[in-house]
This record gives C-alpha cells, sequence and structure tokens, in this order.
C-alpha cells in the first residue's frame, strides 16, 4: 500500500512536471509563429521597415526564454532534486542572462544599422555616418560586459574587486593613450561641428593648404596641389585657425591690384578696365554672372596711381583662371590704349648751383 501511494506520486509529480513544460513549449511554438505571422505581414507593406525587422530577430529568444522558463517551473516542480532547486536558479538566471543580453545586443546592431542605411545617407551633417558605428561597438561590448559581470554576481563571485580593477585598468590605459583619446574627442568635436567636410578645400595657419578627402576620428587627410598627402592630427586641427574657401559657398571673390602713370587719365583707365572685366565676366564660365565687376582707386602709390578690380568667382580653381585672364587682357588692353604702367620711379631735383659735367 505504501509503495502504491508513492507511485501514485511519483505519477502524478511526473504528470505535473510534463504538463508544467509542455504548456510553455507550446507557448513558445504558438509566439514563434505568432510573430513570424506578424513581421511577414508588415513586411509586406514595409520591406525595409524597423519593426518586422525587430519582430524577426526577437522571434526565437523569446521562444527559447519562454521554453527555458517552463523547464524551470518544471523542474523545479519535481520534489526528488528539491536539494538542488538553488543551482537550476542559478542556471536558469545564466540561461536569461545571456539570452536576453545576446538578443539585446543583436536588437541595438540591427536598429543602428537600420538608421545608418535608411536615414543616415538622407541628412547633411556626417556626424551620424561616422559616430554611430563607433556606437555601435560600445554598445555591445557595454551589454556583453554587464552580463558577464551578472553572471559572476550569480555565481557568488564578488564583483566590487573587478569593478575596481576595471577602474584602475581603464585610468591606465586613458593615460598611456591620452594622444590617441585627445586626437579621438577632437575629431569629436570636428565633425559635430560640421564646418569641415569632404571636398572642401581648407588652409592651416602656417600650415598646409589643400583639399579634404577623408575625416576621421583621429585625423584629416587633405591632398595638396602637389598631390601629395597631409595627415593631420584633429588635436592640431581644432586649435588652429583654419580657413575653408568652400564655406559659406563654393564661390571666392577676388581682387587684382594695379597701378597707372600720374599722367594718365583716370576716367579713361576706369573706362578701359571695366570693359576689360566685363569682357572677361561674358566669356570666361568660372565668373559669376550675378555678381558685376567693381573698381576703385585705391592710392598714391610711389610710381603710380594704384587701383583694385574686383570680381567673383565659382570656386578656388577659377578664380586661378580668371585673375589669369584678367591681368593678360588688361594689360593687352592698356598697350593699345597707350595706357602706362609704370617701373619704380625716382625723381632726380639739381640745384641750380651743380653742374653734372664738372669734373
Amino acid at each position: 500500500m505504501p509503495f502504491d501511494n508513492f507511485a501514485d506520486n511519483r505519477l502524478l509529480s511526473s504528470i505535473i512536471t510534463v504538463s508544467i513544460f509542455g504548456i510553455f513549449l507550446f507557448s513558445s511554438l504558438i509566439l514563434n509563429l505568432i510573430l513570424r505571422a506578424i513581421a511577414k505581414r508588415l513586411q509586406k507593406n514595409s520591406p525595409k521597415g524597423l519593426i518586422p525587422s525587430i519582430l524577426i530577430l526577437i522571434r526565437n529568444p523569446s521562444a527559447l526564454l519562454i521554453m527555458f522558463f517552463g523547464l524551470y517551473l518544471a523542474l523545479l516542480s519535481v520534489p526528488e532534486i528539491e536539494e538542488m532547486r538553488e543551482s537550476i536558479t542559478i542556471g536558469w538566471t545564466i540561461v536569461m542572462v545571456l539570452l536576453i543580453g545576446h538578443s539585446l545586443a543583436r536588437l541595438s546592431t540591427l536598429v543602428i544599422n537600420w538608421y545608418i542605411r535608411t536615414v543616415a545617407n538622407r541628412t547633411e551633417t556626417q556626424l551620424d555616418d561616422k559616430l554611430l558605428p563607433i556606437l555601435r561597438r560600445v554598445l555591445m561590448a557595454a551589454i556583453y560586459g554587464i552580463s558577464i559581470l551578472m553572471i559572476f554576481d550569480t555565481l557568488g563571485v564578488s564583483i566590487s574587486p573587478l569593478l575596481g580593477g576595471l577602474g584602475i585598468t581603464g585610468l591606465a590605459v586613458a593615460l598611456a593613450l591620452q594622444p590617441t583619446l585627445g586626437n579621438f574627442f577632437a575629431g569629436t568635436y570636428v565633425v559635430s561641428d560640421g564646418a569641415i567636410s569632404t571636398g572642401d578645400y581648407i588652409e592651416l595657419q602656417g600650415g598646409p593648404s589643400g583639399y579634404v578627402i577623408e575625416v576621421g576620428w583621429r585625423s584629416t587627410k587633405i591632398r595638396t596641389w602637389l598631390n601629395n598627402l597631409v595627415i593631420v592630427p584633429n588635436s592640431v586641427l581644432a586649435n588652429t585657425i583654419v580657413i575653408n574657401y568652400q564655406a559659406p559657398d563654393p564661390a571666392i571673390n577676388i581682387m587684382i591690384t594695379c597701378g597707372v602713370s600720374y599722367d594718365s587719365n583716370l576716367d579713361n583707365v576706369e573706362k578701359v578696365a571695366l570693359e576689360v572685366a566685363n569682357e572677361i565676366l561674358s566669356d570666361c564660365p568660372d565668373a559669376v554672372k550675378t555678381m558685376k565687376p567693381f573698381f576703385g582707386f585705391d592710392k598714391f602709390g610711389e610710381s603710380n596711381i594704384d587701383f583694385w578690380i574686383f570680381m567673383q568667382t565659382k570656386n578656388r580653381g577659377g578664380s586661378f583662371v580668371v585673375t589669369n585672364e584678367l591681368i593678360k587682357r588688361l594689360h593687352r588692353r592698356f598697350n593699345k590704349e597707350n595706357i602706362e604702367i609704370n617701373y619704380p620711379v625716382r625723381k632726380v631735383i639739381y640745384t641750380n648751383d651743380y653742374n653734372p659735367t664738372a669734373s
């Protein structure tokens, strides 16, 4: 009779255990199918949508989490292994932390990749293009690091010494990598400020000038007019004066200075100079048509009366073309009009009692 009671109790316990696990297993399968069906329906309306991708990603981990939770409850219901409940709880906690941590890491990567692929390329700033890949790696490392610390804590390993050691190690690494970190944070400032972009022609104070070919986190690469590559650390770039010839727009103002003899007809000089400038404005494709040339006499020089001609070109390359053409045509036209550009002249005045032929 006692044996029969024992058998009945064991049978009932087994039925309860199997029933609990079966219910959660069935629930996990149903949840998997429901999430799959919803994701497929959403994908038809939005093939590149974020929500369907998230549902597909969490479908299997959610089902596994429910299934393992059912297994955990089923094992706890077995009276014969009551002394192992603490170990079972520890095992379930580790499995839960691993599943949730891995899913969160994949989810963060999915969201950032979706943003880079669908949104970042339509924004004007390059901050998201540069920052998000680094943020993706940092988030993954942080999630997995926290998960490992939680597992150690579950196993009874004190994490306080680990946290203290990590803090000291981080401080030592930060001191050792101080130049690199300085360039990194300076690169963050350069990228977020948006004052320099790829393709801009820049000039550093007392340094090189050229076209920006890449703005990185550690350095900025510049291609000079001699077709050489110059790598500028971002810490240097952030602490120097930079002229960006592409901002606020690529158009560049040029001013050509010259001078004519004191004997010249200044009204005629102004007329001829403006005629030459307007000819270049209509003939040269690099000149900005909407900006008319300006002319002005500047000062009484030592040998000439100095003047300037002001024009605008479409970009820095065009400024050299327009300047070259303006100097050539102005010189040719002055020769034709007999307008003299003096060499440096010194006027010597002799006194009345001075005889230069006397020995």
